[in-house]
């Protein structure tokens, strides 16, 4: 009897153990696949980006034919950022390409028949849509990410992700304020201007 107790004890708990490692890990399967989706919905809004990207380039190309180094830069950005392997290059690359679109819209300031294009402006609203969506892609990413992070740190979850090769996600780092807001065109320098040849006039 005392014996036959001592198995039964055992196998229950044998079985409470197998159980709740399938419940860690169908846990950790369940994040994983979020992760990987809304990096897929990201990816989506920034292959959008990338598809604008040239037509925008050939729009400008006419009017700034003198900017060739702005323009060779946001061709070099675009193409570093399909080409970049991890989340972290990935995050890096949009810098580079968010910085080198905020420099191609302010030196477009200077050709106000560029800024009258309806090509440009039709353009120039798209990227500022996906923008905006890339940035809220992006939030829904990190915040996944910090989920399944967390999960994964934690006893006893850290030992059947390290048995079956979970291992934790980056964070989708990209610049902070300006840089997630919009890329817009800016009319105060030109109202500037106006306002200082007033001046000298007066």
């Amino acid at each position: 009897m005392g014996i036959g107790v001592v198995l039964v004890v055992i196998l229950v708990i044998a079985v409470l153990i197998v159980l709740s490692i399938i419940a860690i890990y169908n846990r950790l399967i369940t994040l994983r696949n979020r992760v990987d989706n809304a990096w897929h919905q990201i990816d989506v809004q920034l292959r959008r980006r990338y598809d604008l990207i040239p037509n925008l380039v050939e729009t400008v190309k006419g009017y700034m034919a003198h900017e060739r180094e702005t323009l060779e830069s946001v061709t070099e950005a675009r193409a570093r950022c399909i080409g970049a392997g991890t989340v972290g290059e990935q995050g890096q690359a949009e810098n580079m390409l968010t910085g080198a679109l905020r420099t191609l819209f302010a030196v477009a300031e200077n050709y106000p028949d560029l800024k009258a294009n309806q090509n440009f402006l039709m353009l120039q609203e798209e990227l500022a849509g996906t923008e905006g969506k890339i940035a809220y892609a992006r939030q829904f990413y990190n915040d996944s990410v910090m989920t399944m992070n967390a999960t994964i740190q934690r006893f006893p979850n850290n030992m059947v992700a390290r048995t079956f090769n979970f291992t934790e996600r980056d964070y989708f780092e990209i610049e902070e304020a300006e840089a997630r807001e919009p890329v817009r065109v800016s009319f105060a320098r030109e109202e500037a201007g106006g306002q200082a040849a007033s001046s000298e006039a007066s």
